[in-house]
């Protein structure tokens, strides 16, 4: 990984806030010429800085409103299981986040879904069904007072 300095953590900061910025526009805003920030950008892209640019879409938007972090426990911990788990989460798109974490709990997910039954739907019909969960723990999220993707650069 490169060493960042204070131009491109301009140029991280400006691309984590409008990603559709033009080159142009970008080397403004970071205070560059255009030819110094779009070598800037490219490297930071090629070397993994930036993993890749997408649309935030407003989960209500997109008619999903309800929204909740599932604390899940496994039955065991052979290699077989976590791979098992390891698949289910990475094929399921109303898992937006997973997490190992430390304490009672194996993983925290957070989960979407068109509402309450539909959450409860999920839960219990695809992920409960794989056979491998000891227990769950969901909390639904009442209101989000923060939500950004963007690191503190």
């Amino acid at each position: 990984m490169p060493d960042l300095d204070d131009a491109d953590r301009r140029i991280l900061r400006l691309m984590q806030q409008d990603a559709t910025l033009s080159t142009q526009g970008l080397a403004d805003a970071a205070g560059l010429s255009t030819s110094p920030a779009w070598r800037r950008l490219r490297r930071l892209i090629e070397t993994g800085v930036i993993d890749r640019q997408v649309a935030l879409v407003p989960p209500a938007k997109a008619g999903l409103h309800a929204l909740a972090y599932v604390q899940v426990s496994l039955l065991d911990h052979t290699e077989a299981t976590l791979a098992r788990f390891d698949r289910f989460v990475q094929t399921e798109a109303q898992i937006l986040e997973c997490a190992t974490i430390t304490g009672t709990f194996d993983y925290q997910l957070k989960i979407v879904a068109t509402d309450a039954e539909g959450l409860e739907h999920f839960l219990m019909r695809r992920m409960l069904s794989l056979g491998i969960i000891r227990s769950t723990v969901t909390h639904f999220v009442l209101r989000q007072t923060k939500y950004t993707t963007a690191l503190p650069l």
